[in-house]
């Protein structure tokens, strides 16, 4: 790395503009020096000041070269844009982030973007650069431009660029304002207040007044300047003003997205204009007579993050997780309060749609050993075997039994949306009661299912064995099944693995609910006269009051049958040897391979070890899809680290000290605080 002075004898304004960037590249790497210390590179700028201070040449030609560089840039578009996505469309925005990561910048470039994420290309100079205290800020901004009694026109014309920038930075930003404001998605979700009050119909006339405001205090005469400086410091106030009513009117969007569904495009916008608003606020803080210099430091730190974040991937997948997660968790929350207990009136109707769910099973189990015994190819296997499984999950649905591992991803929204007032008195304590229903619903639904699907499908196969004269499997299939449930064997990974379809199930549910209720569809059934005219209004207002009430179970139902028979199809295809583990259905399984081996079978080892194997795969099944449900739910409220702290420090604590509560209800009434 080149020493200063070598920089300063290498500073040569008249170099072609690719030198001219290089050597700005060059300075700001020297100032960043290890990217270790803030305090180095703070000292290295203060190093750089006093030389230019003392080195009048070197001084000149650095003005000179500035004024180089920034006259072929449109620094306005650059200060106004800079860092914002231009779509929402996720594998477009990948793919161009991607090649903005992998794909190295040329510095032959009149592009003011692409030069500042070429020069600033560290995160750590955001760190210097907010470090700079005022003073220094200012002796950076002497030696940047000349005073009038260093005469140097290059040096001149560029402060005088980037003082007209900033009121046509805060033009470009306020149109993108106006028309998020203006579109015509945003203004039919709008409330009726904030469509009445129109704040973006003023934002125009405001910002011309600003632009006037900000021209006269250029062009006046210094015994007029604090004069002319009242008047923008008025104008900049009207501004805010309008923005702030901007913003509210936004916001009230918010309000029918929670009540009719979430629009990714739409929450795309809001947050676009939100940070729009934010930019023009910033940018009006650099036209502050007192502290225009430390502000567009500050500014420029800023820009230095969000342009790392705009060629961030990571970025990326967090903004647009956060917006899907808006999207799913919103309506599973909904769904989710359904399966929780809180007392022992509801434990026990929990018990009884358990047993009804595990008897329904126990019918599955045999249909799924009905196919496997047509010897179809693995494909033509999975997709029957995906049919069997879809249609009974979602007889259990219509029949208003359960399942239990279709609970935790539909609960755990549920329980983070408990999260919404997390600073409020007691609500990690009540939070910790809902944890604690929660897991004793699991333990219900979980002993339910697997309480009565045992002995109904011994009872299946029994009944079989007598009109038939064969079991429901024959003894090398009851030998495979004890195998494959081994739990010394793949059973556990297994197990977490249908965890994860347990948990991509709810994110299809939750998804096409905000689809069907976003876009109205039960509206549109009760009420379009098509419909009407073919199904009668009595049959349509039921058909579309089913539909309201069941498109979430139906499709979060029908996408687990899929998944649970065709992923281990397409897995095999790709050999994987990735297979699905669901505790009801191993219970099942393993049930149906005792009643073909007969009592025997109590007597190997292997039994054993599968009876052992039952309840961790229960325990990855529901683990599994509902901690990747509520890290979803989670963000979707923005809760950090330390709130997640504390709230696991509080459910450890209620393990400890009240471990009978997620297992068992207490009294009717009693209270937990």
């Amino acid at each position: 790395m080149p020493d200063l002075t070598r920089l300063l004898d290498a500073l040569d304004p008249q170099a072609g503009l690719v030198a001219r960037h290089v050597w700005l590249h060059d300075l700001v790497a020297w100032i960043r020096g290890d990217g270790r210390s803030v305090a180095a590179a703070v000292a290295r700028v203060t190093l750089l000041v006093d030389a230019l201070r003392t080195q009048a040449e070197a001084r000149y030609r650095l003005q000179a070269l500035w004024g180089a560089v920034s006259d072929p840039l449109d620094i306005a578009v650059f200060l106004a844009d800079y860092g914002f996505s231009t779509r929402n469309a996720f594998v477009s925005e990948f793919a161009e982030r991607l090649r903005l990561r992998l794909l190295p910048t040329t510095p032959e470039t009149a592009d003011a973007a692409e030069l500042f994420s070429l020069v600033f290309c560290s995160r750590f100079d955001a760190q210097w650069l907010l470090a700079l205290d005022d003073t220094l800020v200012e002796g950076l901004a002497d030696v940047l431009q000349p005073t009038e009694h260093e005469p140097n026109a290059t040096g001149e014309h560029a402060a005088e660029s980037w003082a007209q920038a900033i009121p046509e930075a805060i033009t470009i930003c306020t149109s993108q304002v106006r028309a998020n404001g203006f579109a015509s998605e945003m203004r039919l979700r709008m409330s009726a207040a904030a469509r009445a009050s129109a704040p973006f119909h003023a934002l125009a006339a405001d910002v011309d007044h600003l632009r006037l405001a900000a021209q006269l205090v250029r062009d006046a005469h210094p015994d007029t300047v604090e004069e002319k400086q009242v008047g923008l410091e008025r104008a900049m106030q009207q501004l805010r003003t309008r923005l702030e009513a901007c913003r509210a009117a936004a916001a009230s969007v918010y309000t029918h997205l929670d009540e009719h569904g979430v629009s990714v495009t739409l929450v795309f916008r809001i947050r676009q204009l939100r940070e729009r608003i934010l930019r023009i606020r910033a940018l009006m803080d650099c036209l502050a007579h007192e502290r225009a210099g430390p502000n567009t430091v500050r500014l420029l730190g800023h820009l230095v993050l969000v342009g790392h974040d705009r060629r961030s991937l990571r970025a990326l997948v967090a903004s647009n997780s956060s917006m899907l997660a808006a999207k799913v968790t919103e309506r599973s929350s909904e769904v989710g309060e359904h399966y929780i207990t809180r007392d022992r009136g509801e434990y026990r109707d929990m018990l009884r749609k358990a047993a009804g769910g595990g008897v329904l099973t126990a019918v599955t189990t045999g249909l799924k050993f009905a196919v496997l015994a047509w010897g179809l190819s693995a494909f033509w296997n999975g997709l029957w075997s995906s049919l069997v499984y879809a249609a009974s999950f979602i007889a259990i649905q219509l029949l208003h039994y359960t399942l239990a591992t279709k609970q935790p991803a539909m609960t755990a929204p549920a329980m983070a949306a408990k999260l919404r007032d997390l600073q409020s008195p007691g609500a990690i304590d009540l939070f910790v009661d809902e944890v604690s229903n929660l897991v004793r619903s699991q333990v219900a639904a979980v002993l339910g299912n697997v309480g009565l699907v045992f002995p109904t499908v011994l009872l299946i196969s029994a009944t079989l064995q007598i009109v038939t004269g064969a079991p429901m499997v024959d003894a090398k299939t009851a030998t495979y099944v004890l195998d494959s449930l081994q739990l010394l064997g793949p059973s556990l990974l297994f197990a977490a693995f249908t965890g994860v379809l347990l948990f991509a199930s709810s994110l299809v549910a939750g998804w096409t609910e905000n689809w069907f209720v976003f876009n109205r569809l039960d509206s549109a059934l009760r009420h379009n006269p098509r419909f009407t005219s073919r199904l009668g209004a009595s049959r349509a207002h039921t058909w579309a009051t089913f539909l309201r009430n069941n498109i979430s179970g139906l499709a979060s139902n029908l996408s687990l049958g899929l998944m649970l028979g065709l992923v281990p199809a397409f897995a095999g295809f790709f050999g994987l040897g990735l297979d699905v583990r669901h505790v009801t259905l191993s219970a099942g399984q393993l049930a149906a391979a005792c009643g073909s081996l007969g009592w025997n079978v109590v007597r190997e080892p292997a039994f054993w070890w599968c009876v052992a194997c039952i309840p961790l795969i229960g325990a990855l099944n529901l683990g599994v899809s509902f901690y990747f449900a509520f890290r979803l739910a989670l963000l979707s409220h923005n809760l950090g680290t330390l709130e997640r702290s504390t709230i696991r420090a509080a459910i450890w604590q209620r393990v400890r000290s009240r471990p009978r509560e997620f297992v068992w209800p207490g009294p009717a009434g009693a209270g937990h605080g």
